[in-house]
């Protein structure tokens, strides 16, 4: 059994900056590609970031230059840096994570909300 664990979701003004992490445990072999979707209410879900196990990063257009990936490989955690947030930063933030235990499958953490607003 493998479980996300996500943290760090809040409200915060315009131009803030959050952090969310993403904790993966359980009867892990290891980890490929981690990532965050989000969604907001009324929209479909939306890829924000992944990060590969050697660090490769992608973003979507509407966040390159302002959120950061990271994962720290020992803890099995993904990191999302959020800087100069903006009102349509506002969503449930998801996690994934590819996990190799018998055999590869995606897990999900259970959101974490993000509200952009003054």
């Amino acid at each position: 059994q493998v479980q996300l664990v996500e943290s760090g979701g809040d409200l915060v003004q315009p131009g803030g900056s959050l952090r969310l992490s993403c904790a993966a445990s359980g009867r892990i072999f290891s980890i490929n590609t981690m990532g965050w979707y989000r969604q907001a209410p009324g929209k479909e879900r939306e890829l924000v970031a992944t990060i590969t196990s050697v660090g490769r990063t992608s973003y979507s257009d509407s966040v390159k230059g302002r959120f950061t990936i990271s994962r720290d490989n020992a803890k099995n955690t993904v990191y999302l840096q959020m800087n100069n947030l903006k009102s349509e930063d506002t969503a449930v933030y998801y996690c994934y994570a590819n996990v190799q235990t018998s055999y590869v499958g995606r897990y999900w953490g259970q959101g974490t909300q993000v509200t952009v607003s003054s």
